[in-house]
């Protein structure tokens, strides 16, 4: 036996909370539930210097524009006290430590198997359990032998804890190059892995975020907008392949949409590497017990391993026959609305193609997804 809800959503993070409150604000009845503890759990434990890249006026949850005393850049502990206010203010009030296990369809619906051998059957079924919901840790050869600390950067928190290491960061994306920073401004020996070219844009350029910048230009014809886009790289930084960094064969914008890849957003990095603060490495190709080898044939020593390398959605995980369709070649919905014998799932924030960034994505797949579910 199982009980039935009209919408189930799984997932009290920022696109669980949007879908939510716009079900609630069309009063359609819903049921939110959360693994973990809290409200937004994984903001809560992200870096302690973690900003937005993204402008707050594209960040914002439905019906909740962030206070004006906030900052352009949305630090993490003001953000979570936003989501954390936003579910109060707006009633949403999820079931707590309660994890979904695994879905099955079933007559005019599906049926969300969980722990605590809860079963849930809704005509509709939102999978808002993010995109960064499992780190992905590569192994390399002779791993094993290495007698220093390795650890995924969803562990990292603060600089304090490797005050007295040599430190590897592995992977450029944006997590890898602010740890990086994080590390260096506090006068700590930091090394950057980067295995493949890499497309950096600024934050902020002649006074317009880049983020802002990038919406215009995606309503350009792509040519002349990744012409545009290659510009504003070469005027920000110049050549970076002498510094171990070579630009990726394609445009920022056109990385994004046809691969699903953000370009890394700089606050720093790129100084800090042109000023020697931050050491460029290739890629790696095996460890020692006391360093680690590069595809150039260096050796390099280190006591710590910060493995940026990412995350996966898992959305396989829960979905039966998921290789039957609607999900892509890195594991993300083609749509955030399930069709054909997809219907009834939803999968709010997963798209990694659109410029903007996922919070703005969230803003958008959530509108969607609660027209769909009315009109149903």
């Amino acid at each position: 036996m199982g009980k039935a809800v009209g919408t189930l959503i799984v997932g009290a993070g920022p696109a669980g909370l949007a879908v939510a409150a716009r079900l609630k604000a069309a009063g359609q009845p819903f049921h939110l539930i959360e693994q973990s503890h809290e409200i937004a759990h994984r903001w809560h434990h992200h870096y302690g210097r973690l900003h937005l890249h993204t402008v707050k006026t594209y960040s914002h949850l439905p019906f909740r524009p962030f206070p004006d005393s906030y900052p352009k850049y949305v630090p993490r502990d003001m953000l979570v006290a936003y989501y954390e206010s936003y579910a109060e203010e707006l009633g949403l009030v999820p079931e707590f430590g309660t994890a979904l296990q695994h879905i099955e369809p079933m007559p005019g619906g599906w049926a969300a198997y969980c722990s605590g051998h809860k079963v849930y059957h809704a005509a509709h079924l939102v999978l808002a359990t993010g995109v960064n919901r499992i780190p992905y840790t590569p192994w390399f050869e002779d791993q094993e032998d290495f007698t220093g600390r390795i650890l995924h950067s969803r562990e990292y928190h603060t600089p304090a804890p490797f005050a007295d290491d040599e430190v590897l960061v592995v992977g450029m994306g944006n997590t890898g190059a602010e740890i990086a920073l994080d590390l260096a401004e506090h006068h700590i020996p930091v090394t950057l892995a980067v295995r493949s070219p890499v497309n950096i844009v600024p934050r902020d350029f002649l006074g317009r975020a880049t983020q802002e910048t990038a919406l215009k230009l995606a309503r350009l014809p792509d040519a002349i907008g990744d012409w545009i886009g290659n510009k504003v790289q070469w005027l920000a930084f110049g050549d970076l392949s002498r510094y171990g960094l070579p630009k990726a064969s394609v445009a920022p914008a056109r990385q994004l949409r046809e691969a699903g890849r953000t370009p890394v957003i700089d606050l720093g990095t790129v100084a800090a590497i042109k000023a020697g603060k931050i050491k460029v490495r290739p890629g790696i190709t095996a460890f020692t017990p006391n360093a680690v080898l590069f595809e150039d044939g260096q050796e390099q020593p280190f006591t710590a391993v910060i493995l940026a390398t990412g995350y996966r959605a898992g959305l396989d995980h829960f979905l039966p026959n998921y290789k039957s369709g609607h999900l892509n070649a890195d594991g993300l919905p083609d749509s955030c609305i399930g069709r054909g014998p997809w219907k009834g799932l939803y999968f709010p924030g997963f798209d990694n193609y659109m410029p903007g960034g996922l919070l703005l994505s969230i803003y958008r797949d959530s509108e969607k997804i609660v027209r769909q579910i009315t009109s149903c």
